[in-house]
């Protein structure tokens, strides 16, 4: 599902939501992973950041396919920004079920994307979700473009900082 009613962005493209929900098993996760591919390839970011947000999404998916109640469908929302891509990746779950983040595939997560947080949530709290209290395990995820990371200081990578400095006597 596509949705593209939304402002104009910065660049003149239209802010996108697209909601993709597959089966949670590992068949069906190269699909999720090509939309990721795909929109990223759309939004002109490097091939180095393709690779990495394409890992970054199979890496969330599997690691949430892990979770997941037997045959619960896997939901992954992509929304275009003109700072980049968020993604919210979410399975239904156990009551109390949390996001392993104590692994080296969470620690893979957190090196390729910009922005990562895993989290317990329900159906009423996530996108796309039907508005019930069911319970979910959530991923949650940013890659930004070039020169878009918030708080990045811009332009000063090649000013000279010598004069920053302050000695105290």
């Amino acid at each position: 599902m596509a949705d593209s009613r939304s402002a104009l962005a910065q660049d003149g493209r239209r802010a996108e939501r697209l909601e993709l929900r597959v089966p949670s098993t590992p068949t069906q996760l190269p699909a999720v992973r090509a939309m990721a591919g795909d929109l990223a390839i759309r939004m002109d970011y490097d091939l180095d950041s393709v690779e990495d947000l394409r890992l970054a999404v199979d890496e969330a998916c599997a690691t949430l396919a892990a979770i997941a109640l037997g045959g619960a469908p896997l939901t992954v929302v992509f929304e275009t920004t003109r700072s980049g891509l968020h993604i919210d990746a979410w399975v239904p779950t156990a009551d109390g079920t949390d996001v392993p983040r104590d692994g080296f595939g969470w620690t893979v997560l957190q090196t390729l994307a910009d922005n990562v947080e895993g989290r317990p949530a329900t159906q009423a709290t996530v996108p796309a979700g039907d508005g019930s209290d069911a319970a979910v395990a959530v991923i949650s995820m940013d890659k930004y473009l070039p020169g878009q990371r918030p708080g990045d200081p811009v332009g000063r990578l090649d000013r000279d900082l010598s004069s920053d400095v302050t000695v105290a006597p």
